[in-house]
């Protein structure tokens, strides 16, 4: 796993130890940023199953201003702090151990809105759908910003949730990503 593009590019991340995440491949990274970005002018983001926190630090990396990352399991936070530190980006994160609802009611309290928001939950519990349905309510998602959802690809997500459409969907093997934003 390694940052692929970017002022970061080619350093190489850590992963979670153990088998409860699951990383983005290199290939499947390359392909979100090159369908979202792939570079950013600043802007502010929000990596909620971060994992290792790669898809974060890719944005970084490519210009993303801030980044917020979330995940309820300790061991991904202190590698999520770790790949921080070797990318050099203690400055732009601020890292919380917590799970999605909690987190977003967090930021809901903090009135927070988001130009990229990546969702990447554990496969077998889909919560994509009812995650979608409280960006569009709350209006979590920044104007013209970006939503990432990184899902199996025997998931189905529809083609708009309330305010929010699926612009993009691509397969990679057993990995889909759908793409959303405001309706125009």
């Amino acid at each position: 796993m390694r940052v692929v593009s970017g002022t970061k590019k080619g350093k190489i991340l850590k992963a979670v130890p153990g088998s409860s995440t699951r990383p983005t491949t290199d290939k499947v990274k390359e392909a979100i940023f090159n369908i979202i970005g792939p570079y950013f002018d600043g802007g502010q983001g929000l990596d909620l199953f971060a994992g290792s926190g790669g898809l974060g630090i890719e944005a970084l990396s490519r210009g993303a201003e801030k980044v917020i990352f979330v995940d309820r399991d300790g061991k991904a936070i202190q590698t999520i702090h770790e790949n921080i530190r070797i990318c050099g980006f203690e400055e732009q994160v601020e890292v919380y151990r917590n799970d999605a609802d909690r987190a977003i009611k967090a930021i809901l309290k903090r009135e927070l809105a988001f130009d990229y928001i990546f969702l990447d939950p554990p496969y077998r519990k889909q919560q994509l759908l009812k995650l979608l349905q409280v960006i569009d309510e709350k209006a979590l998602l920044a104007e013209g910003g970006t939503i990432l959802c990184e899902h199996s690809s025997d998931v189905t997500l529809p083609d708009s949730v309330g305010r929010l459409v699926q612009r993009k969907h691509e397969n990679y093997g057993i990995i889909s990503i759908s793409i959303y934003g405001w309706a125009e």
